[in-house]
């Protein structure tokens, strides 16, 4: 078992590990191998090359097996949700034996057999083994991936009438180049498939060299990364104007906190001087006329309750996952990201609850119980009819990406053991125990009305306007987060997607500021949720991003690839409204209590 698969029993593996030192075996857990032990080869998944998410089983396409009995092969939640059900290829490979030329087996196609065969050639797909070469999605030795076309497509022209002719081949030899480091291992036929369905035979080999190297096995996995990609002097470059971006906000907010405040304050103190006469004929205007209502409660406290509770624990989620993959190199094992995002996430469900609670509280909210239900189930909700949606395609078109009923009860009994009772438990204290209104202006009882402003004041042109910067700080992270999520590119610059998510925060906090004091000023005191939507907004602009790519960057195809894309996309969306919409608010609301309690008021 992998450690940092499974961070909770690292104690009990590494003494176990210890205790059977001398006697462990040689497989895909430890990579420690002794000359004539079984090397396996896993089969994972098959699908066409521009569809990434779009598998289905290896063996849904008629490949032969080898000698070995079926043996189905996962370890981990993170494994089933993403359809990596590894399949014991059969393949007799041994450490340090080559073999020149071996069969897999012979097998004959008859007519389905032949047209399956013939439409996976003819739309491209590819095989995976998780190791080294040849033909489907996914096929792999030692943990090491690896994918290959299934067949090739030529054509020719015809000497008698001149026209082309299409010929579709498909690769009946796997040939395994692996290389090996001591005692630990790192990892061209073809046959004419013929236009009609008449019964065609067919043998499948195999052969393996092992050549050794000097490359150490925990670097085996940086031949698959490419650099010239990822450290593209594009990217230092983007992260260079996002720091700048960064600089001139911070400097904008400085601005306004230390110049225009000031000159404010120091308004209104002249005006403290003055008598009631020539205070009414003094220039009475700004931000403190809605001292009475800027700490009203805000509608709909409970959404937003909810809301804030799920996007600071989605804050925190995203720093501390960032954070781990850049000390353990989560990339380089299977699905290691996505389990230990699902079990962080559910240890940090108190967060969204206490956050949530407290700020339902602050504001006098009395049905907190309704706020706990609500904040434990906006997000596992909308995963679950996302993702539900996404499995029924799945499942009729018989995918691998089919997510089985066992895992979805899982899911299930991680949200109602433990999620659920953590969200539960932090709301309890963060009712009791934050929950104190300290808000430094008193709300009067009547609210003053809004005075006419402006088009370019109004909410929904600042709420519109204010996603645009947030957006263009991590537009080019975006390109690149995209092009490794939805393509066959690994994305390890985990260091880049730290500096650009703090500058996010950063760039969200300034944006939701500069927002609430344009807003105050014109003497609106609906800063709640202009606060929480002006960063949140951002999000939209990645949606319609989302489909600038999906046309002009790929080219998927089909309705399984495409509800996959824009489904998950959707999901992505949501999280970062959720979060930055928290970040937004949380900043504003700081900005507007730190305002508020050096004002002289009445």
């Amino acid at each position: 078992m992998n450690l940092q698969r499974i961070p909770i029993f690292v104690a009990i593996m590494l003494v176990s590990a210890l205790c059977l030192w001398h006697t462990a075996t040689a497989d895909e857990h430890n990579h420690v191998y002794e000359r004539g032990e079984e090397v396996v080869a896993w089969m994972n998944t098959v699908g066409p090359i521009h569809n990434r998410q779009e598998t289905y089983p290896y063996y849904q396409l008629p490949f032969c097996r080898g000698n070995s009995a079926v043996e189905h092969h996962h370890e981990t939640l993170g494994e089933a949700l993403q359809g990596m059900d590894l399949i014991n290829s059969g393949i007799p490979i041994r450490y340090l034996e080559p073999v020149a030329q071996g069969t897999i087996c012979r097998k004959t196609f008859d007519g389905p057999e032949l047209s399956a065969m013939r439409y996976a050639v003819t739309n491209q797909y590819w095989f995976t083994i998780r190791g080294w070469l040849i033909y489907m999605r996914f096929f792999s030795v030692d943990d090491l991936p690896v994918n290959s076309p299934v067949g090739i497509r030529s054509s020719e022209i015809s000497l008698d009438n001149k026209e082309r002719i299409d010929k579709l081949h498909i690769y009946t030899h796997k040939k395994f180049v692996i290389e090996y480091n001591d005692d630990r291992a790192i990892p061209g036929n073809e046959i004419e498939v013929p236009p009609n369905n008449k019964p065609l035979d067919v043998e499948f080999t195999y052969s393996v060299e092992w050549n050794p190297t000097e490359t150490r096995f925990k670097d085996r996995f940086q031949r698959l990364l490419e650099t010239d990609f990822f450290e593209h002097t594009v990217h230092w470059l983007s992260i260079y104007s996002s720091f700048v971006m960064v600089l001139f906000l911070t400097g904008l907010v400085s601005l306004i906190l230390l110049r225009t405040i000031k000159r404010d304050y120091a308004r209104y103190d002249r005006e403290e001087g003055l008598d009631d006469f020539d205070r009414d004929l003094g220039d009475d205007y700004g931000w403190k006329q809605v001292y009475g209502d800027v700490f009203r409660q805000p509608p709909r406290l409970m959404l937003m309750s909810a809301l804030m509770g799920t996007g600071c624990q989605l804050v925190i989620l995203s720093g501390v996952v960032i954070l781990y993959t850049i000390m353990g190199d989560l990339y380089v094992e299977r699905a290691t990201i996505l389990t230990a995002t699902i079990f962080l996430y559910a240890l940090t469900s108190g967060i969204a609850g206490y956050t949530s609670a407290r700020y339902y509280a602050r504001y006098n909210g009395r049905e907190w119980v309704r706020n706990v239900l609500l904040t434990a189930s906006i997000w596992p909700g909308a995963v679950f009819l996302i993702g539900g949606y996404i499995n029924s395609v799945a499942i009729y078109y018989s995918s691998s990406r089919a997510i089985a009923f066992s895992i979805i009860l899982a899911m299930v009994a991680i949200w109602v053991f433990l999620c659920f009772p953590l969200t539960l438990l932090g709301a309890i204290v963060g009712r009791n125990w934050g929950a104190k209104a300290d808000f430094p202006c008193r709300v009067v009882n009547i609210p003053r009305p809004i005075p006419d402003k402006v088009w370019y004041a109004e909410p929904m042109i600042i709420i519109a306007m204010g996603g645009i910067l947030p957006f263009g700080s991590i537009f080019i992270e975006m390109y690149f987060i995209f092009t490794s999520f939805w393509t066959y590119k690994i994305y390890y610059v985990y260091g880049f997607m730290l500096l650009v998510f703090i500058i996010l925060l950063i760039v969200s906090a300034c944006v939701a500021i500069v927002s609430t004091y344009f807003l105050l000023n014109s003497e609106d005191h609906r800063w709640h949720w202009l606060s929480f939507m002006t960063c949140a907004s951002t999000s939209v602009y990645v949606y319609i991003y989302s489909f600038y790519y999906f046309f002009a960057k790929t080219k998927m195809t089909g309705m399984f690839q495409t509800s996959f894309y824009f489904g998950y996309t959707a999901l992505i969306s949501l999280g970062l409204f959720c979060m930055l919409g928290f970040v937004g608010h949380s900043a504003a609301s700081l900005f507007v209590r730190r305002i508020y309690q050096n004002v002289k008021i009445d």
